[in-house]
């Protein structure tokens, strides 16, 4: 048999541990920072009512739907609930995204590298 090279049973078992533990902790930091909200759940948001504008002007034939996000319906469909779970994020950065989508304008985080 060949002794191998390495540290000892301790020393490793001490790493292991206090390793361990260091991302027990940088864990229960994030969670206690976010609670249920993700760190990125401004662009979740965003992107959820701008995806939902743009479906809506795709399909908007006559343009008088997407006239009535512009105006205001896209803080209705939100405080009315129709952003669904990626609006309970950053409401006003589901509004943001809508108007954007309904306006025709790219999305904010198009082409962005992060």
């Amino acid at each position: 048999m060949v002794r191998q090279d390495g540290p000892s049973r301790g020393k490793f078992t001490v790493c292991l541990t206090a390793a361990v533990l260091f991302g027990t902790a940088a864990a229960w930091g994030v969670v206690a920072t976010y609670h249920e909200r993700p760190p990125w759940g401004t662009d979740i948001a965003y992107e959820g009512g701008y995806l939902q504008a743009v479906r809506i002007r795709k399909y908007d034939l006559s343009g008088e739907r997407t006239r009535a996000l512009l105006a205001g319906e896209c803080a209705a469909m939100e405080r009315r609930g129709m952003g669904g779970d990626r609006s309970v994020h950053d409401p006003e950065a589901w509004v943001s995204g809508c108007l954007d989508g309904a306006a025709g304008l790219p999305s904010r985080n198009q082409g962005v590298v992060r």
